[in-house]
């Protein structure tokens, strides 16, 4: 069956050149047992591909089921997918079949799969692993034959930077990717779902067809189409019941359709909190790498003078910038308080005999180094030590990703 016949049967609409690439990985990878992960955004028809990958299998004549994981409660996701048993939890009444027992022998569309919980995410796994799994109470080990293709709207791989998905389960979910373009990536195929909708409609409410004019057109497909083909489903919908004038322009089309605030142009979304976390943290780094500076060249101002005390005022002179800047941090807040004068004039020493003094050995001072990336540099190290070379726990300790702390990795050398 070509990539045409597939469209017909399935009542796949459109031309475009990713939606066909999309609908021959499709063919190519039903025929088999692999597990699949469909993405794509929300409303972009990522189901319809799963009956296309059901029915074009060996399974097609077995049980088929879609879940919303989303929809499912977390305190009972493990008990509609796996069963339970008698007094397991208050009101397991009886004894039940979750969905992989029920399906055995078929295809389990999984929607919406990042939002299980972890726990059920390694229950999971191990379906994929083993085909065995636990009834929740039950110490019975059930086996199942079923073919899984999981669906979600959001970047899976971020999830699981961030904890939130299990990485072995997305590797072994995601053995065959199968991404469905949006609405806005196949522009030349908005008209014709629009002219199948609206005809759909006129016919199902039995009143006249809608026809759009060329400006209409234009700015039909214009919209970025946030809700995809389930938006302009609604809104073919909306104009077929609605509209009283048969022949609809861009001015009354734009009356259906909601005013777009946000943009289509691709972005990074961090955590707000991550964010200013980092920002402070370069500040402190500042502020102590600026107070070391200080602090050594005050030491040095000292050992001068201590070892060189005739020429006491021509170095105060020298440093004048230091000494000013060191009165200044340390006088009081009181402004009734009168402040010494300093004199930064050069001190006239008398010609008397100073007295001997001896020689004081000072080790010569070994000033750390102020480069950003060795004191970063230090940080991974630690991190990395303290958390036995754990990554993943010493990024958090840190308060970066586990992805940019594999580049710091990288750039530094460690």
């Amino acid at each position: 069956m070509d990539v045409q016949e597939i469209k017909q049967r399935f009542g796949i609409i459109g031309n475009s050149p990713l939606l066909n690439r999309a609908i021959d990985i499709a063919r190519q990878v039903a025929p088999t047992d692999i597990s699949v992960l469909v993405t794509g955004e929300s409303g972009s028809g990522k189901e319809a591909f799963s009956h296309v990958l059901h029915n074009l299998s060996h399974r097609k004549h077995g049980p088929f089921i879609a879940v919303n994981c989303g929809a499912i409660p977390e305190g009972t996701v493990d008990s509609e997918l796996f069963g339970h048993v008698k007094g397991s939890f208050t009101n397991a009444v009886d004894d039940r079949k979750g969905y992989f027992e029920v399906v055995n022998g078929g295809t389990i569309f999984l929607d919406e799969v990042a939002e299980l919980p972890l726990g059920t995410q390694a229950r999971l796994l191990r379906i994929l692993e083993t085909g065995e799994y636990l009834r929740v109470g039950s110490s019975k080990v059930q086996k199942t034959d079923v073919r899984i293709v999981a669906a979600t709207n959001v970047d899976v791989f971020e999830a699981v930077q961030k904890g939130k998905f299990r990485e072995d389960l997305y590797y072994r979910l995601n053995t065959v990717p199968l991404r469905i373009p949006s609405l806005r990536e196949r522009k030349e195929d908005i008209y014709l779902l629009f002219r199948k909708f609206v005809s759909d409609f006129s016919e199902k409410y039995r009143s006249p067809s809608i026809q759009l004019t060329e400006d209409a057109r234009q700015v039909l497909e214009a919209y970025p189409w946030p809700g995809n083909v389930r938006q302009l489903r609604n809104l073919a919908e909306q104009i077929a019941v609605l509209e009283k004038n048969r022949e609809v322009d861009a001015l009354t089309l734009r009356h259906y359709l909601p005013v777009e605030q946000s943009t289509t142009l691709p972005m990074i979304r961090k955590d707000d909190q991550q964010t200013n976390d980092f920002s402070e943290r370069d500040i402190l780094y500042k502020v102590l790498f600026d107070m070391k500076k200080d602090i050594s060249d005050l030491k040095k101002l000292v050992v001068e003078i201590i070892q060189h005390p005739e020429s006491m005022g021509h170095v105060i002179q020298s440093n004048a910038q230091l000494v000013t800047k060191l009165y200044q941090d340390v006088q009081p807040l009181d402004n009734d308080i009168v402040q010494p004068a300093i004199n930064l004039q050069p001190v006239t020493v008398s010609p008397t005999p100073q007295p001997q003094y001896h020689p004081i050995n000072f080790a010569e001072e070994v000033e750390e180094s102020l480069s950003l990336n060795d004191q970063e540099a230090d940080l991974i190290k630690k991190a990395l030590k303290k958390h036995k070379g754990k990554r993943k726990y010493a990024a958090s300790e840190l308060g970066i990703s586990e992805r940019t702390l594999y580049r710091k990795i990288k750039e530094l050398n460690l």
